[in-house]
């Protein structure tokens, strides 16, 4: 699968009605608007892993494509 190709195919899901709704449930569950720090370093570790991907979902529907590397093409199903 090309980038791009990949790329249309986030684009698909998250930009319906439904890819918004769950979008948005994925930013506050996951802490894009809250912060990531824990006192303990392995809990901070472990926020900033899942704030991540939402992060790169939200990178997936930007107009301008960011690289889109060949280890996040390595999970092809």
């Amino acid at each position: 699968m090309k980038p791009e190709d990949l790329r249309a195919a986030y684009r698909l899901i998250l930009d319906s009605d439904d890819g918004r709704v769950m979008l948005d449930d994925l930013e506050r569950r996951f802490h894009i608007h809250a912060p990531i720090f824990s006192a303990d370093p392995y809990e901070t570790a472990f926020r900033d892993g899942q704030r991540s991907v939402v992060l790169m979902l939200q990178g997936m529907m930007r107009d301008t494509p960011q690289a889109i590397t060949t280890e996040e093409m390595e999970f092809d199903v």
